[in-house]
């Protein structure tokens, strides 16, 4: 079959002129993780199918119910045919996706929070930005925009650069927003990365493993809105296992190049820290 022709960026320059061949196949996954979301999934839901009609992509959404105790399974079910609501017994934000990206069915992958703090209207340009020929992007919020109240001030100002210096350092990528939430890849990247971590750090693992297998990474501005709903996050623990799964995993491929005498000592450890490092949470 031939590929589909996704829309160029003069295009979607243009409101409403992002038409796509329909397919019998599914081309494009769209993955919510959701724990406790009943006040912003069904938004969610609406501006991600929206997205996916004026498209005219054939795609899916895909609810990962990790434990809602609320009435968002029942709001993503109203949805009907259009939604799929699956469940993932182990906890964690990473587990969440690991689940929902073992059930797409699509040839792009979109991922993105379901607390509406993402505008998945943004789909049109995740598309065109795997079409030119990124294996994964990532929607950065300091280049569109953070809105009043959507981020503390030490996650903008210090954490997430922070973060994000490191990773560039650490694996000569070049990414300004490393904690961004909202990302797309290809099906050929999903299955290189070999995911693990069933926490926070899924974020970070992702990049991490990109660059090894030697992935194009890009990036796209996107709005950042404030969530509705408590804030899931941690920042001083969650910061430090996406530092601690940084130096480690370095520490790992050194190893394995000679670099460094003192790795047989992590090799004692490693087992005990993948476990903590991987271990769910949100």
């Amino acid at each position: 079959m031939a590929e589909t022709a996704l829309p160029t960026a003069d295009e979607l320059a243009a409101p409403g002129t992002c038409v796509l061949p329909a397919e019998d196949r599914v081309e494009v996954s769209i993955v919510m993780p959701c724990l406790n979301e009943e006040q912003t999934i069904g938004t969610c839901i609406q501006k991600a199918l929206d997205a996916l009609d004026r498209c005219g992509v054939q795609g899916e959404v895909i609810v990962v119910d990790n434990g809602c105790t609320d009435r968002s399974v029942e709001i993503a079910l109203s949805f009907e045919d259009r939604v799929r609501v699956v469940r993932q017994s182990v906890p964690g934000y990473g587990a969440a996706y690991l689940k929902g990206f073992s059930m797409a069915r699509g040839r792009y992958v979109i991922m993105g929070d379901s607390d509406n703090t993402y505008d998945f209207g943004d789909l049109p340009r995740f598309l065109t930005a795997l079409n030119n020929g990124h294996d994964m992007v990532l929607g950065n919020r300091f280049a569109g925009g953070i809105h009043p109240g959507a981020m503390p001030w030490l996650h903008r100002y210090v954490g997430t650069p922070l973060l994000s210096a490191v990773m560039n350092l650490l694996y000569h990528t070049d990414v300004q927003d490393s904690q961004s939430g909202m990302r797309a890849l290809t099906r050929e990247a999903l299955a290189a990365m070999h995911l693990q971590c069933t926490g926070m750090e899924l974020a970070t693992e992702m990049i991490v493993k990109a660059s090894r297998a030697g992935l194009h990474i890009g990036e796209i501005p996107i709005q950042y809105y404030p969530r509705r709903g408590q804030s899931k996050l941690r920042s001083f623990r969650d910061g430090w296992r996406h530092l601690r799964f940084m130096l480690l995993s370095v520490m790992d491929g050194n190893q394995a190049r000679g670099s460094f005498r003192s790795a047989q000592v992590l090799l004692a450890r490693r087992s005990e820290e993948v476990n903590d490092r991987c271990r769910g949470d949100w």
